[in-house]
């Protein structure tokens, strides 16, 4: 880690308050719980409805990541709207889940694979990531950069590497201060997601989120989001090369609804829901992937929508089941079937 850091964690440091000692009396109150084992993304167009979802399942979800923070610049980190809303941390702390914001990135392709690429900007960054990291009552802090995985050929791994870097610096440094280090990453199968170093970022972080969705997205055919063979490979190759315990599995909670001829649009299971309804299409449950989807008509147009519900997740799960996988991650709050909670509950 480099060694200008040091004054800025001994700052961190002292933002970390002391846990108090423990007496026999509050010892003997602490009962165990079931295990948590859901992480989520609370995202801050929607923050109300993705906090009370939140604290109804506080007894499943261990982490709450909102969606707060975007990197625009390797000294430049900006808050979205309605974010470091402080009631709501302190809302998640009280029901028991610790809160790690995600900062996310929108940078013009290269411009972050040149950050990551060049020490003396990387370490600005690292920087400018642990003064976000320090700004609230945080348990620690996400990556979700994804704008480095379309990297040609002639630069991918010097980019692998650099965003290794990071994210090992930026890792180190949080544990310094008792604070978790979590990371997405999109799935890596074959001819897909080599931009990532599995085997670095699972050594470095305490969570690696693998969001497992996208099979099928806006830029392609209709399909479903995922299937059971999809994450059969995704885990194969996962946990050769990342610790099961550090594992989530990010399960979506939405849809695309296709249309020939136009544009794609984004659908959460709420709104696929209540679409499919109201046009009358009957609900279907693809056998071979496990994933609902139905068809309508609408301008004269015809459109596919493929989403997924309870009843999907629940025949996926034995595949995680299958390899050891015991932790899930859900994008998002808010966006989910309700009998979903009870599916993950279940594993």
């Amino acid at each position: 880690m480099n060694v200008t850091l040091l004054p800025l964690l001994a700052a961190l440091v002292l933002t970390v308050p002391a846990a108090p000692a423990a007496t026999a009396e509050s010892a003997a109150q602490v009962r165990p719980g079931p295990a948590r084992t859901v992480s989520a993304w609370l995202p801050y167009w929607d923050q109300p409805t993705a906090y009370r979802d939140a604290v109804a399942h506080a007894g499943q979800l261990h982490t709450v990541s909102p969606f707060w923070y975007r990197a625009s610049a390797a000294d430049r980190v900006d808050p979205h709207e309605n974010a470091e809303d402080t009631a709501i941390v302190d809302g998640l702390h009280r029901a028991g889940i610790k809160v790690v914001p995600t900062v996310m990135e929108t940078l013009p392709a290269g411009v972050l694979g040149a950050i990551v690429t060049d020490p003396a900007r990387r370490a600005t960054h690292l920087r400018t990531l642990l003064a976000v990291a320090a700004r609230g009552d945080y348990d620690g802090l996400e990556l979700d950069y994804e704008t480095i995985a379309p990297t040609g050929d002639a630069q991918y791994q010097a980019v692998r590497a650099g965003y290794a870097a990071l994210v090992t610096d930026l890792c180190e440094a949080l544990h310094a201060v008792r604070k978790t280090c979590a990371v997405a990453v999109t799935p890596q199968t074959a001819g897909s997601g080599r931009i990532w170093d599995y085997r670095s970022l699972g050594r470095a972080a305490d969570r690696v989120r693998i969001m497992a969705y996208n099979l099928h997205w806006e830029g392609g055919a209709p399909g479903p989001l995922a299937t059971p063979r999809w994450y059969d490979q995704i885990l194969t190759h996962a946990t050769t090369l990342i610790p099961r315990a550090k594992i989530e599995m990010a399960l979506p909670a939405y849809g695309w609804d296709w249309v020939a001829g136009g544009e794609t649009e984004h659908v959460t299971w709420k709104e696929a829901e209540a679409l499919r309804r109201r046009t009358g299409a009957p609900y279907r449950l693809d056998p071979a992937t496990g994933s609902p989807h139905f068809t309508y008509s609408a301008g004269g147009r015809r459109h596919t929508v493929w989403y997924q519900d309870a009843r999907g997740v629940a025949a996926h799960l034995p595949v995680l089941r299958k390899h050891g996988i015991t932790r899930t991650g859900l994008w998002a709050l808010g966006f989910e079937d309700p009998a979903l909670w009870g599916v993950l509950a279940r594993g």
